[in-house]
């Protein structure tokens, strides 16, 4: 091997090298593992030549650098020169998600509220038999203490089973007048079925003060359906029977799909069951010291699934739950 005549021609090629391809390419045939220079290299037996060719080899490293060097400011001179950016034309849109509609209904209805002057409260999601039962006046044999149909933790800590637990918290922390509504996660060991999950949210509504009666109750109410299904909405109410509400009513409204006639969402009754509501029991202002003589108030609850199940005609309620984008982009 010449290394004079090696040099040469490496450099020629180095030099001649018009993208950063053809260097490599360069580089490789003139420095790589094969290349004629490291196969020599491998064989000197004297210091002499392993002095010339080891100076050849780093010669031919430096002007790679260096072309390479050149290569890169060539192109990045050509990119300042050549490609032009408008900042003037609009971005690229990104695709943006949107509420799920169950918490468009949850605002919905904290709105709806906020505009009766009500505060909205965040009560805890794991509470105690305390408050989630005895205040509530809940007997002691009662089966919603079961631990087959609530998810008990430890002893008497349990997932809340209704957001009622804030409204007891609310009582003992402030005096009234109280004009509340507390929305959220509730806990429950249901079979899910197409009316039923373990795990939904409720809205429950609490008003303290003097002098409230059940027309205060059906007053609020009905105003409530009216903003949710319509301003045609009519309202009936049916005894039944709460433990912490007495006497206690169960809210039927008008159906809004059929206004009346009879039809599969209202069983061809003309009438939904949408809540459960009352007069406020005794015993629990006497839990939270307050004078039952002189105070009074209503409560009520109902589900925020069956509110989008009923005004969307869902046929199921796991169908908010599953996740299936095409069910979900529709509201």
């Amino acid at each position: 091997m010449d290394p004079q005549a090696l040099e040469t021609e490496a450099r020629s090629a180095i030099a001649g090298a018009s993208t950063v391809a053809e260097l490599d390419e360069a580089r490789v045939r003139y420095l790589g593992r094969k290349s004629e220079l490291k196969q020599a290299l491998r064989e000197v037996r004297d210091a002499e030549t392993g002095r010339v060719l080891n100076a050849l080899r780093r010669q031919l490293e430096a002007d790679v650098d260096e072309r390479q060097a050149a290569l890169e400011r060539a192109e990045l001179d050509r990119k300042l020169t050549e490609d032009v950016l408008d900042v003037t034309l609009p971005g690229e849109p990104r695709p943006r998600g949107h509420l799920h509609l169950i918490t468009q209904i949850r605002r919905e209805v904290e709105d709806i509220f906020l505009g009766l002057g009500y505060q909205v409260v965040d009560g805890r999601e794991v509470e105690t038999t305390r408050y989630n039962f005895d205040a509530l006046n809940f007997p002691v044999d009662h089966p919603a203490r079961s631990p087959l149909q609530s998810v008990f933790l430890n002893g008497d800590v349990l997932f809340r089973t209704e957001t009622s637990p804030s409204q007891i918290r609310v009582m003992e922390s402030q005096p009234p007048p109280i004009y509340m509504v507390s929305l959220g996660r509730v806990y429950r060991r249901d079979t899910p079925d197409a009316t039923h999950t373990p795990i939904f949210h409720q809205v429950e509504g609490l008003a303290i003060d003097r002098g409230i009666t059940m027309a205060d109750l059906k007053g609020t109410l009905l105003h409530m359906m009216r903003a949710l299904f319509g301003e045609e909405r009519e309202m009936r109410f049916r005894t039944h029977d709460f433990p912490f509400t007495e006497p206690s009513l169960e809210p039927d409204v008008s159906c809004f799909l059929c206004e009346g006639r009879g039809c599969a969402v209202c069983r061809h009754s003309g009438w939904i069951e949408i809540a459960g509501s009352g007069m406020v029991d005794p015993s629990l202002f006497e839990f939270v010291g307050l004078d039952p003589e002189e105070w009074t108030g209503f409560a009520f609850g109902m589900g925020l699934e069956r509110v989008a199940m009923l005004r969307h005609g869902l046929p199921a309620l796991g169908l908010l739950w599953e996740n299936d984008l095409r069910v979900l982009r529709q509201f």
